[in-house]
């Protein structure tokens, strides 16, 4: 791992993201309304809640896919509220999406080293030859061998299954090196092997760096997260560890007991 990764400028424990007051408005509908979020260094938190709730809008404010109604957001003590998302990700915010975003007919080798052209200051030179592009496959190797992939580097990415397209994704995410990952929906469309295994990764590689993630499997969410923010109807409900937003009676009410009825 990375100096990046290892050591970003928050210490461990320290607010390292953060949201004052997060509001969004869409044609006068509130649907984001006066959120505060810490997310705090080298942990795993969570955006949960009810279909509606707000949670991909707080995703897309955070990371600059939205320009925010009122309020501030500052990451690791930077205000970047108005911040482009193209900076933001040059900061060490990166994110990834619902729907699996490689390269289909690229290799696995070749998606990652494509991935890793830009902290190379590679990303533009498309003039330069394959024999200095070559250079990347060692760190290329790396970062596959972490999301177990090794054996399908000289694969397709069309050829993987859908779980292992995420695994993959999260490679990519990887080879840009930041100290924080936001993850929307990680789990989505996975059975229960690949459910276990992205699990699985995300905890390795949360290891050393911060992570938050919208998800809707309270059972990754219980097994993997340090904090846990509960929105419903775009305003937060309640915060804290897993055990104690389930012990809440209005999250019950809004989100978990839908869950297990």
């Amino acid at each position: 791992m990375s100096a990046a990764a290892a050591s970003p400028a928050a210490a461990r424990g320290e607010v390292i993201l953060s949201a004052r007051g997060l509001t969004k408005e869409f044609f006068g509908f509130k649907a984001v309304s006066n959120v505060d979020l810490d997310v705090r260094s080298g942990t795993i938190h969570a955006l949960i809640g009810p279909n509606g709730a707000g949670k991909t809008t707080v995703f897309n404010l955070l990371t600059k896919f939205f320009a925010p109604t009122a309020g501030t957001i500052t990451f690791d003590g930077r205000d970047i509220t108005r911040t482009g998302p193209a900076e933001v990700a040059r900061l060490g915010l990166v994110r990834s999406f619902q729907i699996s975003a490689v390269f289909p007919h690229l290799t696995v080798l070749d998606n990652v080293r494509v991935a890793l052209q830009r902290p190379a200051n590679l990303a533009t030179q498309f003039w330069r030859s394959n024999r200095l592009l070559d250079r990347l496959d060692a760190r290329a190797m790396e970062l596959i061998e972490a999301v177990n992939l090794a054996d399908s580097a000289h694969l397709q990415a069309v050829e993987l299954s859908y779980g292992r397209k995420r695994a993959l994704e999260i490679a990519t995410t990887l080879a840009l090196d930041p100290p924080v990952m936001l993850f929307d929906e990680p789990m989505a469309g996975m059975g229960a092997e690949d459910i276990g295994r992205i699990s699985a990764l995300i905890r390795r590689i949360g290891e050393g760096r911060t992570i938050l993630m919208v998800e809707h499997n309270l059972s990754v969410v219980a097994d993997l997260c340090d904090e846990v923010t509960v929105l419903a109807r775009g305003e937060i409900l309640s915060q804290g560890s897993y055990a104690t937003v389930s012990a809440d009676p209005r999250v019950k009410e809004a989100y978990l007991g839908s869950e297990h009825e």
